[in-house]
C-alpha cells in the first residue's frame, strides 16, 4: 500500500508539543555529565524573524542535537537583546510605548522560532529590558566602579540637534546625522567609561589562544586594539607667528626612520594648539568646525578629500636646526589617537603624498627596495610603503629600515630639548575606552546620583533596581527621562538632601556584553552563580554574523575579564569556538514606474524559463519584471521570504534542510524556490522509501548484513555515520546534506525490494540498522521527520534522547589498497590488491604486472620486498 505524503503541519507540531511535554531540551546544572554549551547570538525583537535567522538558529540546533546524542550535557538557551533606540522610534511614529513594542515582537518571534522546532531550553530565557536582568546589570557596574573600571570624563562627541543624541563617528555622514539629517554639532559631555584599555594587552595576546576561531575575525580584532611600536618625538617650535607661546609640539610615529622625509606637522583640529590658533584666527576656525562637523569614521576619513590649512607656525627638525617645517589643521588627524599630532613623510605614505601634492610641499624618497638605485629611485603618484634601505636620509644612508628605526631612537632619547629627551619610545593602542553613556530612554538606567554636595553617589545595592518609570512621553525629541516630573528627583543616599538621578542610559553593547554568563543560571540574585558560570563557559560553540566580529566580541571578552576582577566568574575568554555563517541573499525584483524603480516581492512574480532564458511576470499585471542582482534579504528592496509562509507551505524540517544544504556554512546561501522545493523532494522521498518499507522493518531485528547486497548496506551505513559524524565535528553541514542524499540513493532499491517482500532475512535485518542510522544522522537537521519515522519502524524512545550510534570499524575499513611498485628502488607501477592479501598473494600480483615482467625480462627477481600495506620493492 502506498505511503501517504508525510504531512508537516499535522506531524511537527504533535513532535514540538511531546518534546515540550517530556522537557527533553531542559538543562540541569547537577548533570554529572561532560557539558557542551552552544549558543547562537540572540535576536533584537524587531517584529519577526526572517531566514537568517533560520539559517543562524538551525545551524546552532544541529550542534545542539548532535552533540546531545553524543552523550553531552548540552546548554542551548534562548534570548533577547531587546533594548535600543528602533523602540522609541517605534514609540514616537506610533504613539506606543517601547515596553509593549517589544513585548509584543517578542511574543511573535518567539512563536516563530518555536515553529522551527528548535532543542532550546526556554526555562532560561530573559530579555534585557526585563528588571530582573537589567536589575544585575546595574549590580555588575557598581561593582567595576568599586574596582576603578567605570570612570567619568568630558569627552567631545557628535550631538544631533534634532534627536537630541550622541551619535557615533559612523553615524555621521557628510557632516549630518545619520537619521535627522541635521548638521551635527560637536559638544562636550561628561560621559561614563569602560576601563577598557586596561587590558589592551591582554586582549591582543589571548588572541593566540583562540584557535578556533577564524583566522580573519582574530585578524579584526588585532586590528581594532591596534598595538604599535613607535616613538613620541618633541619639535621645537621656530616660529609662532604671534599665534602660539608653546614651546613645542610633540608628535607619535611609528616611523621615525623616516625622520629625514618629512615636509610638514598636522594637527588635528581639537588638538589644544589649534584651538589656540583658531582663537585668533577666524579662517582657521572656520577650517576646524568644517573638520568637527565632518565624519570621523575610518571610513570617512580614509574616503574623504585631504585637506589642510597652515597655521604660520613653523618647527625644526629634531636633526637638524636649520631646517623648518610648516605646521598644518588636517582634517585626516583624530585628537583621540597618538598626540592628535602627526609629522608627514610624503614618500611613505599615501595619504602624506596626496596632502603633499596638493599643497606643493617637498616630497624626498628616503626608503627604496633593497635593489634599488638611489641615483634614479623617486615618488611619482604612488608612496613607497615597503621595507628596504635608506637613501637621502645622511646618517642613515645605506641602513635598513628596522636599523635605521633603531639608530634614531638611540639619538632622539639622548638628545634634550629643554630638560627634556627629544624622543621617547612609546607603546600605542588604537583602542580607546569604551564611552557607554546614551541620552535615551529605553537602556538599562546608569546607577548614580547626583548630589551638589557629595558628587557623584552610587545607588546602594539594596536600592536596586534602578527601574525605568513607565509613564513617559515621547512628543518630543530627546531623553523622556530628563523631563519626568518626578522619577529625576531622589534624596541623595550621604546626606539626604534633595538629588538628581543620573538620566544617560547605557549602550545595548552592554546588555549582549554578558549576557552568556547569565544563562548558566539566570535565576540567581547575584548577576553570576559563580560555580555555574566556571562550570558551564566559556561557550563551546557561538554562531553569528561576521558584522558582529569587533565590537560585540570584544566588548564581551573585555566583561569577561571585568567579572573575572569583580569576582562574578574565573575565566577570560567567554568563546572558545565562533563560527560566522553567511547571509542569506536572493534576487531583486523590479520595474519602472513613472520613471522611477520600485521593487517587486518574490510572492508578487512568477519566474519562467523560455527558450533557455528566465523571465520573471508579475501575477497581477502580467507585465514583465525586470529580473536584478543577488542580494542580502531587505525589507527596502523587498527581496524577503517570510518563514513563517516557507514553513506553512513546506514545513519547518524543508526550511531547515534546505538552509544548511545549499552552500558552506561560512558562504551565503541563495535562497530559490527550485531549492526549497529540492528539498521538500527530499523529505517527501525520505517518509515514502521508509514508510512503505516500514511493516516489514518494524518486525525485523537490526544487525550489519553479512554478505552481498546486504553487506553492501551496512558498509554504505557505516561508511556515512563516519562521515557524517566528521562533518557534524566540522560544522561541514553541506558536506553532510551531499552524503545523506548519497546514502539515501544507496538505500532506495533495496527498500523497493524490501517493501516488495523480495528482500532475504539477512537484507532486512541490515536495512533495519540502515534506516536507524539514517534517522539519527537526519535528525539534528530535520528533527520531526526523524521523530515520525522513528515511530514508523518501531523505534524506542524519542530520537531526540536516543544516543549517536557507533560505526563499525571493520565497515568502514576499504577492502583495497593501491601499493606503489618500485624496480630497484624507482617507482615503476601501482598495485591496487585486496587489504588482508598474504605475502605470497603480493608477491604473485607484483609478478604479473607488465612493467615488472618488462624488467625481469624472462628472469627471476633477485628478491620481492613487500612492506604490508605501505610499498613493494622488486630487485633484479
Amino acid at each position: 500500500m502506498a505511503t501517504e505524503r508525510y504531512n508537516p503541519r499535522d506531524a511537527e507540531p504533535r513532535w514540538q508539543a511531546k518534546w515540550n511535554e517530556d522537557d527533553v531540551f531542559l538543562t540541569k546544572n547537577d548533570d554529572p555529565r561532560e557539558k557542551y554549551y552552544v549558543l547562537e547570538m540572540f535576536p533584537y525583537p524587531s517584529g519577526r524573524i526572517h531566514m537568517g535567522h533560520v539559517r543562524n538558529y538551525a545551524m546552532g540546533d544541529v550542534v545542539a542535537r548532535y552533540k546531545r546524542a553524543r552523550g553531552y550535557n548540552v546548554l542551548h538557551p534562548m534570548g533577547w537583546d531587546a533594548f535600543g533606540m528602533p523602540a522609541e522610534n517605534a514609540a514616537m511614529q506610533n504613539k506606543v510605548h517601547p515596553k509593549g513594542w517589544t513585548y509584543e515582537n517578542i511574543a511573535t518571534m518567539r512563536k516563530q522560532l518555536k515553529s522551527m522546532g528548535l532543542s532550546l531550553d526556554w526555562s532560561r530565557e530573559f530579555a534585557t529590558c526585563d528588571v530582573e536582568y537589567y536589575h544585575r546589570q546595574q549590580h555588575l557596574f557598581l561593582d567595576f566602579l568599586e574596582k576603578g573600571l567605570v570612570y567619568r570624563k568630558q569627552s567631545k562627541v557628535n550631538w544631533d540637534p534634532v534627536d537630541h543624541t550622541v551619535l557615533a563617528n559612523e553615524q555621521v555622514i557628510d557632516g549630518r546625522g545619520w537619521r535627522s539629517g541635521a548638521l551635527v554639532e560637536q559638544r562636550e559631555l561628561t560621559q561614563w567609561f569602560f576601563r577598557i584599555t586596561d587590558f589592551s594587552q591582554d586582549l591582543l595576546d589571548s588572541l593566540e589562544t583562540l584557535d578556533q576561531w577564524p583566522e580573519k575575525v582574530r585578524l579584526m580584532q588585532k586590528n581594532w586594539i591596534g598595538r604599535s611600536e613607535g616613538m613620541l618625538v618633541r619639535w621645537e617650535v621656530a616660529e609662532g607667528a604671534g599665534l602660539t607661546t608653546e614651546k613645542d609640539v610633540t608628535v607619535y610615529t611609528t616611523r621615525p626612520d623616516t625622520l629625514f622625509g618629512a615636509s610638514f606637522l598636522a594637527i588635528s583640529a581639537d588638538h589644544p594648539l589649534a584651538r589656540e590658533v583658531s582663537a585668533k584666527n577666524a579662517e582657521i576656525m572656520a577650517f576646524c568646525e568644517e573638520c568637527r562637523r565632518a565624519g570621523t569614521s575610518l571610513a570617512a576619513l580614509e574616503t574623504a578629500e585631504k585637506k589642510g590649512m597652515d597655521t604660520g607656525i613653523r618647527v625644526r627638525h629634531p636633526f637638524d636646526p636649520n631646517w623648518e617645517l610648516p605646521v598644518y589643521v588636517a582634517n585626516f588627524v583624530l585628537m583621540d589617537y597618538g598626540t592628535g599630532a602627526i609629522f608627514g613623510c610624503p614618500s611613505g605614505d599615501q595619504r602624506d603624498l596626496d596632502f603633499a601634492r596638493k599643497y606643493d610641499l617637498p616630497v624626498v624618497p628616503v626608503v627604496m627596495p633593497k635593489d634599488g638605485d638611489a641615483a634614479t629611485f623617486a615618488i611619482a603618484d604612488e608612496a613607497y610603503i615597503g621595507d628596504g634601505v635608506m637613501i637621502n636620509s645622511r646618517f642613515l644612508d645605506g641602513l635598513s629600515t628596522e636599523a635605521a628605526f633603531e639608530e634614531v631612537a638611540k639619538r632622539l632619547t639622548t638628545a634634550t630639548l629643554g630638560n627634556a629627551p627629544v624622543g621617547e619610545r612609546k607603546v600605542n593602542f588604537r583602542l580607546r575606552d569604551w564611552g557607554i553613556s546614551r541620552q535615551r530612554y529605553w537602556g538599562c538606567p546608569i546607577p548614580v546620583i547626583h548630589c551638589d554636595d557629595c558628587g557623584v553617589v552610587p545607588v546602594p545595592k539594596a536600592d536596586l533596581p534602578v527601574k525605568l518609570p513607565d509613564d513617559v512621553t515621547f512628543d518630543k525629541p530627546g531623553n523622556p527621562l530628563d523631563r519626568h516630573p518626578t522619577w529625576r528627583h531622589v534624596a541623595c543616599p550621604h546626606c539626604g538632601k534633595d538629588a538628581r538621578r543620573e538620566t544617560d542610559t547605557m549602550d545595548t553593547f552592554v546588555d549582549s556584553s554578558w549576557y552568556f554568563a547569565r544563562f548558566t543560571a539566570p535565576w540567581e540574585n547575584d548577576p553570576t552563580d559563580p560555580a555555574a558560570a566556571n562550570a558551564w563557559l566559556p561557550v563551546d560553540q557561538y554562531i553569528g554574523g561576521i558584522e558582529h566580529a569587533i565590537l560585540h566580541l570584544l566588548y564581551s571578552r573585555f566583561f569577561t575579564r571585568a567579572m573575572q576582577v569583580a569576582g562574578h566568574l574565573d575565566l577570560k575568554e567567554p568563546f572558545k569556538g565562533l563560527f560566522t555563517q553567511g547571509m542569506v541573499v536572493h534576487e531583486t525584483y523590479s520595474r519602472a514606474i513613472d520613471g522611477k524603480r520600485e521593487w517587486v516581492t518574490p510572492a508578487e512574480i512568477r519566474i519562467e524559463e523560455i527558450d533557455g532564458k528566465r523571465r520573471a511576470t508579475h501575477l497581477e499585471s502580467g507585465e514583465e519584471i525586470a529580473i536584478g542582482s543577488i542580494e542580502k534579504m531587505s525589507k527596502s528592496k523587498k527581496n524577503v521570504v517570510d518563514p513563517d509562509d516557507i514553513i506553512a507551505s513546506y514545513g519547518a524540517d524543508t526550511a531547515r534542510f534546505f538552509v544548511l544544504s545549499d552552500s558552506p556554512p561560512d558562504r551565503d546561501v541563495i535562497w530559490s524556490e527550485a531549492g526549497v522545493e529540492g528539498a521538500h523532494r527530499f523529505v517527501q522521498r525520505v517518509w515514502r522509501l521508509i514508510g512503505d518499507a516500514a511493516p516489514v522493518l518494524k518486525a525485523a531485528e537490526g544487525r550489519p548484513g553479512t554478505d552481498g547486497e546486504a553487506l553492501a548496506v551496512a558498509q554504505a551505513a557505516h561508511k556515512t555515520l563516519k562521515a557524517v559524524q566528521g562533518d557534524y565535528d566540522k560544522l561541514a553541514f553541506n558536506k553532510a546534506v551531499a552524503r545523506i542524499y548519497e546514502f539515501v540513493n544507496a538505500l532506495a532499491a533495496p527498500l523497493a525490494s524490501a517493501a516488495a517482500g523480495k528482500a532475504s532475512a539477512d537484507l532486512v535485518s541490515a536495512l533495519r540498522e540502515a534506516v536507524a542510522i539514517l534517522i539519527r544522522i537526519v535528525a539534528p537537521m530535520t528533527p520531526h521527520l526523524a521523530e515520525e519515522c522513528w515511530r514508523e519502524i518501531g523505534g524506542q524512545g524519542l530520537v531526540a534522547t536516543s544516543a549517536w550510534p557507533a560505526y563499525v570499524d571493520s565497515l568502514v575499513a576499504e577492502n583495497e589498497v593501491t601499493l606503489p611498485v618500485q624496480i630497484n628502488g624507482k617507482k615503476r607501477a601501482d598495485l591496487t590488491i585486496a587489504r588482508d592479501a598474504d605475502q605470497s598473494a603480493v608477491e604473485a600480483a607484483v609478478l604479473a604486472l607488465e612493467a615488472v615482467q618488462a624488467a625481469l625480462g624472462g628472469q627471476k627477481p633477485k628478491k620481492i620486498i613487500v612492506v604490508p600495506q605501505r610499498i613493494v620493492n622488486v630487485v633484479v
